[in-house]
């Protein structure tokens, strides 16, 4: 059963290149003249006696007609900065070329039909193909012909059973509120009406009579995408019905809980219902859906721990949990005797924590990370282990997963040198074969990924993997990007970057460490970095930083940070706490204002991780004493600065990135710019155009070597 997780995420799309020549001297920032942002010094909040001026929260309101003008006004300045840049086409035209290359996924089966996704080279979004036997593929769904700017995609295609139906998702300019259409899939027509204003929802077939889903209502003051979301809510939608008369099945005002999530195991009897207040822990309902109007049974109420129904037969739920197990365990729940006092540990925990666990073929494969690195051991249903299946190097692998008669599977190798891979795996004898190698024009063998290990500030050892090319010279002049996230339990694993070529191909150096806040080492690892303990992700983010100076990868003048949403808070602390330790700074949809991003959306959510300033004082302070907005400085020189958001961003709203954009252009002392750039019809990253991304990179790109006096 697939599970939906509702957390913060960080969307990764790497770095440059051409030929580079060395000169400090051509460090030339032409006098920058920033829009003047209005200050409102009577905005004020009072925190635990404690007084906050908040002069530029007139921005938070993103559909007034000042902001709007603020917003064009600030575009205008950054695109005349990047557009005087003379190397700058000569990296979108680069940018174009390495990704004009054709790109297919892993094929799956619905019905009669094997599908699969492709993208041509420069198509602004994957079209999703279907084909029959050994006939010619065809074009099933082509979300590029939903908008003239491809800016309109399509997410959470769910099948039924026996794939004659399928509902999808339409997200449009990017925003996390979506649509719902239904196709008979033979046909291709659509069947009854669009539904509307989904958020933050799977699709889940019961049978082919409808699906549930889950939304929240919309925001009734100010804008629907910076309004807060309270309580989710999980439908049913019959076919063939008004959306109006979709059923409540659980939330809303007698159940309230923020995240809500529904799924139907394999075998079509139960709906198993995850209900949240934060991005970590859930409650756990089953609903026996062969008997009429069967209640809503509790498994698990207790919100502190992560529980997850990964498969279920006729006698067990089989679920995976880190109660009791930082490195989490699956235990096999009785069907008749859900009680935990009646669970029987079915795998259990290791050292290295799983990141997945998933089935396929009557098996269970659990997806192992050791220091952040996959490997994957297949169980039978008796929970024994048959075997450590064999992968191709170091790095990532996803795709384990699909239906109990499934003979064989298909699942993606990849690592910061190796270009996704698909491979197809016999699953009754573990082998693995080539199916698919990927066409982009990228010689794996010129370059390696090493892993090393470094001390924080506490002592604790960190790890993180640095790419580059073969016969790097270590003299400290290596244009290089520190990337980081730290949070949310999210694992930053080895994955390629098409834009990364343009780093790597040119000698520069990709660093991603590993830092606390992840999942990579279980739940002690990740509780290191949240609430009062997040102090120790920006101090693993600057060690590393330090450590790549020691070592002569780079220098303060060649060093870049990049990180976005909870990655764009990081940069935003560190930057603040550390103005001199890098020459360039890239905050991307961050989380800037900690006193006040509970506020919107669904903000409140991130509180497991967070806190907020509303707890008490304690934790106020603490938000205060690292918050990105609250810790910049007048008369500090920092580092050049990007900063990068969207106007569709219904997630960590705009406000974040336009308040520190204009506090940072107001009390900035030295010659650095301080930029800010606004993507129009994007949000949080996902859905994002192939051209949007292009041209983002571009900039990106200009601006850091620009900054760092390298001519192209």
């Amino acid at each position: 059963m697939k599970k939906v997780f509702y957390h913060i995420f960080a969307l990764t799309i790497g770095l440059f290149s051409t030929n580079y020549i060395m000169a400090q001297e051509n460090r030339i920032s032409p006098n920058l003249s920033y829009p003047i942002t209005r200050k409102d010094e009577n905005v004020k909040d009072n925190y635990f006696g404690t007084t906050v001026l908040d002069p530029y929260r007139w921005l938070e309101n993103d559909t007034s007609i000042e902001t709007k003008d603020w917003v064009k006004a600030e575009n205008k300045v950054t695109h005349a900065y990047l557009n005087q840049i003379p190397f700058r086409d000569k990296i979108r035209k680069r940018l174009q070329d390495v990704w004009n290359y054709e790109t297919l996924t892993a094929p799956f089966k619905e019905g009669k039909y094997t599908y699969f996704y492709k993208n041509s080279g420069l198509q602004n979004q994957y079209v999703l193909y279907r084909q029959l036997g050994n006939e010619n593929p065809e074009v099933f769904i082509d979300p590029n012909t939903f908008s003239e700017k491809g800016t309109t995609s399509m997410s959470g295609v769910q099948f039924t059973k026996d794939g004659s139906l399928v509902a999808y998702q339409v997200s449009e300019g990017g925003s996390d509120w979506h649509q719902i259409i239904v196709l008979d899939a033979n046909s291709k027509k659509q069947i009854g009406d669009t539904l509307t204003d989904i958020k933050f929802s799977g699709i889940a077939w019961k049978g082919n009579e409808g699906f549930y889903y889950s939304s929240y209502d919309k925001p009734k003051e100010g804008s629907e995408l910076s309004g807060k979301t309270n309580y989710h809510k999980l439908f049913y939608h019959q076919l063939g019905t008004e959306q109006s008369n979709d059923k409540l099945i659980f939330g809303g005002e007698e159940r309230k809980r923020r995240y809500i999530g529904g799924g139907i195991t394999e075998n079509g009897r139960w709906l198993v219902i995850t209900a949240a207040n934060y991005t970590h822990g859930n409650e756990l309902y089953v609903q026996d859906l062969s008997i009429a109007d069967a209640p809503i049974i509790p498994i698990v109420e207790n919100i502190k721990n992560m529980y997850d129904v990964i498969d279920a037969d006729d006698n067990f739920f089989y679920i995976r949990t880190d109660f009791k197990a930082p490195t989490c365990k699956i235990m096999a729940v009785p069907i008749d005797e859900p009680q935990q006092e009646h669970w029987k540990k079915f795998i259990s925990p290791k050292r290295n924590n799983p990141s997945n666990s998933t089935t396929c073929g009557g098996y269970i494969f659990n997806t192992y990370l050791k220091e952040g690195i996959s490997n994957v051991v297949q169980y039978d249903m008796k929970g024994k282990k048959v075997r450590e299946i064999a992968l191709p190097g170091i790095g990532t692998t996803y795709g384990f997963s699909g239906k109990r008669a499934d003979k064989e599977l298909f699942y993606v190798f990849t690592s910061y040198t190796m270009p996704p891979t698909i491979y197809k795996l016999d699953i009754a004898t573990g082998k693995s074969e080539l199916y698919r190698k990927s066409n982009v024009k990228f010689n794996s063998e010129d370059y390696e990924s090493k892993q090393v290990f470094y001390r924080s500030k506490d002592g604790t050892k960190i790890p993180m993997i640095i790419t580059y090319k073969k016969g790097l010279k270590l003299d400290g002049k290596n244009p290089t990007v520190l990337y980081g996230y730290g949070g949310f339990g999210v694992n930053l694993t080895p994955g390629f970057s098409t834009a990364n070529i343009y780093l790597l191909e040119n000698g520069g150096v990709y660093a991603v460490p590993n830092l606390r806040g992840g999942d990579e080492y279980g739940g002690k690892w990740y509780a290191a970095g949240i609430k009062t303990k997040k102090q120790n992700v920006f101090d693993d983010f600057y060690a590393a930083a330090e450590w790549l100076k020691e070592n002569k990868y780079t220098s303060t003048d060649y060093l870049a940070i990049s990180g976005g949403s909870n990655g764009g808070l990081l940069v935003g602390a560190t930057m603040t706490q550390h103005p001199d330790m890098c020459k360039v700074a890239f905050p991307a949809v961050g989380v800037l204002d900690m006193l006040r991003y509970h506020k919107f959306t669904a903000g409140a959510g991130w509180a497991y991780d967070y806190g907020t300033s509303a707890d008490n004082k304690k934790m106020f302070e603490y938000l205060k004493g690292y918050s990105p907005l609250h810790n910049i400085i007048s008369g500090t020189n920092y580092p050049a600065t990007l900063v990068s958001t969207a106007d569709h961003d219904d997630r960590v709203v705009p406000a974040h990135s336009f308040k520190f954009a204009a506090t940072l252009q107001e009390k900035n002392s030295g010659d650095n710019p301080v930029l800010i750039r606004i993507e129009t019809k994007a949000g949080h990253g996902a859905g994002m155009s192939t051209q949007q991304i292009i041209e983002s990179v571009t900039d990106k790109w200009a601006f850091l070597f620009w900054n760092m006096g390298v001519k192209l």
